[in-house]
């Protein structure tokens, strides 16, 4: 095998460099994988093969079990990880754990992820330079038949193995040790693709439309924390404005509205045909509405036209997409579907808010410039209506509503006046009407108002004085 006593497979430092970068990442995978992963110009995974068995010589890596098509599956031990987190520059408290004995059982979860991961990244072969060779090598037959790549063309995608993390938890703050969590099965961040981050979730299809639908929930849960902010010292971060998102002290910001994109990934396979796929996206959709749709706020455009925009600032942008779609087509094809819009786009327009404040603000302009150009030419030709022009372009307010005046106490009507009309009327009291206090006070004083204070009647009002 042409190897030494360090290295007795004959695996190269580049090589055993790949495989822990992606045993890092994704903690559990075959050599074919991580061949495709980071080295997809090699004829084959036997490289890939020995670099593994060459560092598990030295306690780095070891296979606990296989595929369910006979693959070998391949882990770090501790030793290992804290190896790859030097290969991958990274803390090794970011590494997380190393996902032992997750391949005793096939690991089918995590080779849907791999898979993801893989497509969305399409690592592109890297030419070398030829090997001088002692004895010439045969010229190859001519084929027959079309010429074959001796690897398949992979589309391109973004980011490499160095810009992905899996199993990546989420805590919301808590002092308790069942503190909620929300685990993203893959994040991606790749600034220079225009992705600061991607929070990918890989549905084999197994679990209820309400388990997958649900996990937004907490996502959303997770976005809307706010913490003191860092840069901040701590006598001055009084202020509810001087608070960040608890997220954006893990992820860059978007420079988008909204929350960290969430990148569904459907691998049915064979266990869900078309359209029992298609009910499954639209019943997730439904569920998840509340998460993804923004709120609509209305606002007066120029000349007091109705017009408003969609605020995302609440929102996550939810995409789904198929693995045989990605894998075929590229993550650069159209090939996501936003919830909320209505066809298949590319990321980078999948991602967009075509209804925002941007797109009314450019509403707006369009038609303050049809305004003046209308007003120009009205002047120029003297047809300008008369009158002020900055009070031809103030939208008519409405009239302030005042609240209804209580009925009179004693008609039952409305309390016409509060005073001032009759001066012989005693003073509004805010219950009775005029009229009604004027007949109040002609009345006689009766009952223990008059025992304490009237007079007492010289004659009975039945019997008229003597005197007529």
């Amino acid at each position: 095998m042409g190897g030494s006593l360090t290295y007795p497979y004959g695996s190269t430092s580049a090589v055993r460099g790949h495989v822990l970068a992606a045993l890092g990442v994704l903690k559990v995978a075959s050599a074919d994988q991580i061949r495709r992963l980071t080295c997809p110009g090699h004829k084959d995974s036997k490289g890939v093969r020995n670099a593994c068995l060459d560092l598990a010589k030295h306690g780095l890596t070891l296979s606990e079990g296989s595929t369910r098509d006979g693959q070998k599956l391949w882990g770090l031990t501790l030793l290992g990880l804290t190896a790859a987190a030097e290969v991958l520059g990274r803390p090794a408290a970011d590494m997380g754990g190393n996902a032992r004995g997750a391949a005793r059982s096939g690991a089918p979860h995590a080779m849907a992820v791999n898979e993801t991961v893989i497509a969305l990244t399409g690592t592109q072969p890297v030419p070398t330079r030829p090997i001088a060779r002692a004895t010439p090598t045969p010229a190859p037959a001519t084929p027959t038949g079309p010429a074959t790549a001796a690897t398949s063309a992979v589309p391109p995608g973004f980011g490499s193995v160095w810009s992905w993390a899996t199993e990546v938890v989420h805590n919301l703050p808590g002092t308790s040790r069942t503190r909620p969590s929300v685990r993203a099965d893959a994040v991606l961040r790749a600034p220079a693709a225009g992705l600061p981050v991607l929070l990918v979730e890989v549905d084999r299809c197994t679990e209820a439309d309400e388990v997958l639908a649900g996990k937004f929930a907490r996502y959303h849960q997770y976005f809307r924390v706010k913490i003191k902010d860092p840069t901040i010292p701590t006598a001055q971060a009084v202020h509810a404005s001087l608070s960040i998102p608890l997220w954006q002290n893990l992820y860059t910001p978007t420079g988008r509205d909204g929350y960290p994109p969430i990148a569904v990934v459907f691998d049915p396979g064979t266990r869900l045909g078309e359209q029992a796929l298609k009910n499954r996206m639209n019943r997730v959709l439904d569920l998840t509405r509340e998460h993804w749709s923004g709120k609509y706020q209305k606002l007066g455009g120029y000349g007091g036209e109705p017009d408003g925009y969609i605020d995302f600032t609440d929102a996550i942008p939810v995409l789904f997409t198929t693995l045989d779609r990605i894998q075929e087509s590229g993550p650069l094809a159209p090939v996501w579907w936003r919830c909320g819009h209505r066809q298949w786009e590319t990321l980078t327009d999948a991602l967009d808010n075509p209804r925002d404040r941007r797109a009314w603000r450019r509403r707006e302009n369009e038609r303050s410039a049809a305004r003046e150009e209308q007003e120009a030419r009205q002047r120029k030709e003297g047809t300008a209506p008369a009158g002020d022009w900055s009070q031809r372009h103030i939208p008519a307010q409405p009239e302030p509503a005042f609240p209804p005046s209580p009925p009179c106490e004693t008609c039952g009507g409305p309390l016409k006046s509060l005073g001032g009309e009759d001066p012989s009327a005693p003073l509004p009291d805010g219950r009775t009407c005029e009229a009604c206090r004027i007949t109040e006070a002609g009345q006689p004083p009766d009952g223990l108002f008059k025992a304490l204070f009237g007079r007492q009647d010289k004659h009975p009002r039945d019997e008229p004085p003597a005197w007529l």
